[in-house]
């Protein structure tokens, strides 16, 4: 058989493509702001909101004479315009995509500012006003959108189907992990030098247990005792045992698992997040006060996605070092540790997915006697994945260069027109096109497929996964690694 040749079309007419060309578009526009040239501070931002905060508005100050319909306005226009291009040349009818968008943006956008009032997102009530709260923080949204989409999919199909040549969740979400690739760039040289080696190593260390010790019992489990297929089960295994969202979609790329999928076990990731929100911290803090960075670590490790990862490393970092002032100098210090092994899990996304295909290319597919063509690996190759190490290399370097030479207490400062690129500009984008995919997702399903497919099934393996051992491996490798690092920090701050 011979091998076929490259198919260069494919740079304008694959969805796979265009992620990455419309992610870095996206990144380069908001990069300038870096560099004093504000071209994408309009993008419209979302907060926790109550009834004296308005929940929307410009990310960037320079921007604040839009206003919050102004932002909301502006944004829609533009992603209308660079979505249509890339609709365009990838043979979609246009008329109905540019219908079709008009509306799931801003039913998503809804659905997206509903998920962030204090009552469902705060992680701190009482800073609202509030008693109590339900703890899920902003991504909150993502579940609102999903089920807003499966209401409008399954009681409305006529009209779902008029919107369907604009709900295109794999585009969506692709092209918001090229964009989260900056987020965690960014976060990198924040780590103070003195323990960044310590963290390094620890960050390896995660890799290597979260990739290869839970993620082969998840989908191991999922195979052997709930008879999962494999479509299921490593999208499944991703989510339980890395980061989460981004892992099991990224996941669901690689082996070309239906768009379904990794949704459905991303939907599972943040509800799981939202309990583990609410136990995990307390019993940290409750039991490991005296091992504070252990317990920061654990968060890291334990609480799957990176907004509730980083919500649970504060809620450990306010509790002990408010409880016990003998650890007050470490304010700061455990949500550090919180962060940075998440960070080091999220950059090894992109290789897993490279793993993940070169194994169901060469194993999992291929059919006996089959010969399995070389750049087979390349067409399956995820390529969403060369954009999100491009533009975390990217600012990486850049946040390294600012840095390099300043204090650590100097960095914030320092870093602040990078922050405004990257935190509050790429990543609103990036947090659109994750809503976006939640609610397209929701539209193109019923029911009755997720009835099929043993929704219930999936949360069971999550719980016996998540409570059975990954918690408390976690647990153990956390304080292998830093137990009594803490008294390092305290001598090093003694006068």
């Amino acid at each position: 058989m011979a091998e076929r040749g490259i198919d260069w079309s494919s740079l304008w007419k694959k969805e796979d493509w265009w992620s990455l060309w419309l992610g870095m578009l996206i990144f380069f526009l908001c990069l300038a702001a870096a560099y004093g040239v504000d071209l994408m501070g309009w993008v419209v931002s979302a907060k926790v909101w109550n009834a004296t905060i308005t929940p929307i508005g410009p990310a960037s100050k320079n921007y604040a004479y839009l206003g919050p319909i102004g932002s909301l306005i502006v944004t829609y226009i533009v992603l209308l315009i660079l979505t249509t291009i890339g609709a365009a040349a990838m043979g979609w009818n246009v008329k109905k995509f540019v219908g079709g968008f008009t509306f799931i943006f801003f039913a998503t956008y809804l659905c997206w500012v509903i998920g962030h009032n204090a009552w469902i997102a705060a992680t701190k009530p009482e800073k609202y006003g509030l008693p109590w709260s339900l703890h899920m923080t902003g991504e909150a949204g993502y579940i609102v959108a999903l089920i807003v989409g499966l209401l409008i999919g399954n009681f409305a199909k006529g009209f779902a189907e008029q919107l369907k040549e604009a709900a295109k969740p794999e585009w969506f979400i692709k092209t918001a992990i090229v964009l989260l690739g900056a987020v965690v760039g960014l976060k990198a040289p924040s780590v103070p030098p003195e323990i960044l080696a310590n963290f390094l190593f620890r960050g390896l260390c995660a890799i290597v247990e979260a990739y290869l010790l839970y993620w082969a019992l998840v989908y191991w489990i999922a195979r052997r005792y709930f008879g999962l297929t494999r479509e299921w089960a490593a999208p499944l295994a991703s989510g339980i045992s890395i980061c989460g969202v981004s892992a099991a979609i990224a996941t669901g790329g690689a082996i070309r698992a239906r768009p379904i999928v990794p949704v459905m076990v991303a939907s599972l990731v943040i509800v799981f997040a939202v309990v583990e929100l609410l136990i995990i911290p307390f019993l940290a803090a409750a039991f490991l006060w005296n091992q504070p960075l252990v317990a920061g670590a654990w968060m890291g490790l334990a609480v799957k996605t990176d907004g509730a990862a980083a919500a649970s490393g504060e809620i450990v970092d306010a509790l002990i070092t408010g409880q016990h002032p003998e650890f007050a100098p470490l304010k700061g210090w455990i949500v550090n540790a919180a962060i940075i092994t998440k960070i080091f899990i999220d950059i090894f996304i992109g290789v897993w997915a490279f793993i993940l295909a070169v194994i169901w290319v060469y194993y999992i597919e291929r059919k006996p006697g089959e010969r399995v063509e070389k750049l087979e690996i390349w067409y399956r190759f995820p390529k969403f994945v060369i954009g999100y190490f491009l533009t975390f290399f990217i600012i990486l370097m850049i946040a390294s260069a600012i840095v390099k030479g300043v204090s650590p207490e100097a960095h914030k400062e320092a870093l602040a027109p990078l922050a405004l690129a990257v935190k509050s500009e790429m990543n609103n984008f990036r947090r659109i096109f994750f809503a976006l995919t939640f609610f397209s997702i929701g539209l193109i399903s019923d029911f009755s497929t997720l009835r099929r497919e043993g929704l219930g099934k999936l949360a069971l393996i999550y719980f016996v996964c998540l409570f059975g051992f990954i918690l408390w491996i976690g647990l153990a490798i956390s304080w292998i690694f830093f137990a009594d690092f803490h008294k390092f920090l305290l001598q090093s701050a003694t006068p």
